[in-house]
């Protein structure tokens, strides 16, 4: 489980990085927000309490990642980073990935204001497509994710979205909006078997 901080570092997990010690271990995933591996028996995992866990699986070359797409990972296009490492990694291709997007804040409750949706819009995704003007802007980060996996090559049939929202269900999940960012935090991993 990395440290993470909003950011769009990804993380190869190999044999390199397994043979560290753990305090070298802990300050190389400081500041990463998504972890790749093609190797088995590892579990990958990311930490959230609104932001939106991304997980995929490239059936064809075994490779697994965990993302960590905050508002500002996926402004900064996170997802298409991490396929992007993931490509140049492993060889992974779209068409191979299937892709879950769990629990995590929903349009309804996301508010982003025009500074956040200026931000969107500046960085080229399609706003008819992910925000609705409320008394402010809301965006779809589902939406947002989702999109950047179809831009490389993930068809939509292969993206399973949980469609839960933990601002809403804050009871049942954690949700830093509600209860503050020292709520607790969903951990949310993928096996790599």
């Amino acid at each position: 489980i990395p440290h993470q901080t909003h950011n769009t570092v990804v993380r190869k997990i190999d044999d390199t990085f397994l043979t560290k010690g753990i305090t070298e271990r802990k300050e190389a995933l400081e500041g990463v927000d998504a972890l790749i591996t093609d190797r088995k028996g590892e579990c990958l995992c990311i930490s959230t309490a609104d932001c939106v866990p991304v997980l995929c699986y490239d059936r064809k070359r075994k490779a697994i990642a965990a993302i960590h797409a905050g508002w500002k990972g996926t402004v900064a296009h996170i997802v298409s980073k991490t396929f992007e490492a993931m490509a140049a990694e492993y060889g992974t291709q779209g068409e191979d990935i299937t892709a879950c997007i769990g629990p995590s804040i929903s349009l309804s409750a996301f508010e982003a204001g025009d500074e956040g949706y200026d931000k969107f819009r500046n960085e080229g995704f399609d706003m008819e497509q992910i925000a609705v003007r409320q008394d402010k802007w809301h965006i779809d980060l589902w939406k947002a994710n989702s999109w950047q996996l179809t831009e490389a090559g993930v068809p939509a049939s292969q993206i399973a979205v949980a469609g839960v929202c933990t601002y809403t269900h804050w009871e049942r999940y954690f949700s830093a909006r509600r209860l503050g960012v020292e709520s607790g935090r969903i951990v949310s991993g993928i096996f790599n078997h």
